[in-house]
């Protein structure tokens, strides 16, 4: 019955793949939750340091740092684009770029040009198709990031910022909400864009030691770093969240197929099963 020895292949093959989805799902699962501790772990110093920042920015400083002024012309934006290195994660990546497109679209038809620095291989493949000019790349970052890889990248940024080549910088990455949601955000960090910050009904100044201009720099810096750093946990959370969703919407499908494929499989069988007993019936009549 050749019918049935495809239809047996088709079942094995499908099958194979489906423990291959299975095994994915639990490895990313398991990924996921060190994923989320570490993004959670990040959060507290990224809230921190955003609450002197937001006491600088209403403070009455004598130095007003460059980071902190809106330029009155925008003519150039510089974008950080964190994607993921590996595929296999339904349509985190996608969702997110077609949001950016829109932004680089809106941001074209005003005269204004974008320069990009990805992290992650699937934005550096994605975005290279579209003649736009990549200032840097850095790829293969894994699971667990160290923020010391990631300072060469934001200083390729920054020092464009402080020459004058580039009048804003954003950052794209998928915003972590919860297993099931993870948000395409596209957001300005230079110059700063600080709003009130809730639970803060009064602002201080500091004392600068040596001088305001040098600890505000550093500190500003440090700010950035900290903001690039938690989009990075962030997007990775989103990944290994949307990974496992994946894969358990594969390994579901698979096993819907292997019934269906069962169903007919079981069909041809027994109509080939009695087209042998009409045969035979038929040949007994006829002697």
């Amino acid at each position: 019955m050749a019918v049935g020895k495809e239809i047996r292949t088709q079942i094995s093959s499908i099958q194979n793949t489906q423990k291959i989805t299975s095994a994915m799902e639990m490895v990313a699962a398991s990924k996921m939750k060190k994923a989320q501790d570490r993004m959670l772990a990040s959060r507290p110093y990224s809230e921190k340091i955003v609450k002197v920042i937001g006491h600088l920015a209403h403070a009455h400083s004598e130095f007003r740092h460059p980071y902190m002024t809106a330029p009155s012309e925008v003519q150039r934006i510089g974008v950080i684009i964190i994607s993921s290195d590996r595929g296999l994660c339904g349509g985190l990546n996608t969702n997110l770029f077609r949001s950016l497109l829109k932004d680089i679209a809106s941001w074209q038809s005003d005269g204004v040009e974008v320069e990009l620095c990805t992290i992650g291989k699937k934005s550096t493949s994605f975005f290279k198709n579209f003649g736009l000019n990549i200032t840097s790349v850095l790829t293969d970052i894994g699971d667990v990031p160290h923020f010391d890889d990631l300072l060469g990248t934001i200083k390729v940024m920054l020092d464009r910022y402080d020459s004058g080549e580039l009048n804003q910088i954003m950052i794209a990455y998928n915003r972590f909400e919860n297993t099931m949601t993870q948000v395409p955000t596209v957001k300005q960090i230079v110059p700063m864009e600080i709003a009130e910050t809730e639970g803060m009904d009064h602002y201080w100044d500091y004392i600068y030691e040596p001088d305001a201009e040098g600890a505000l720099t550093a500190l500003l810096v440090r700010y950035i770093e900290a903001l690039v750093y938690q989009g990075i946990v962030e997007n990775i959370a989103c990944e290994q969240s949307s990974r496992m969703i994946a894969m358990k919407s594969a390994t579901d499908n698979a096993g819907d197929m292997i019934k269906e494929l069962g169903l007919i499989y079981n069909k041809a069988r027994q109509a080939a099963i009695t087209q042998e007993i009409s045969e035979i019936v038929g040949g007994a009549a006829a002697v």
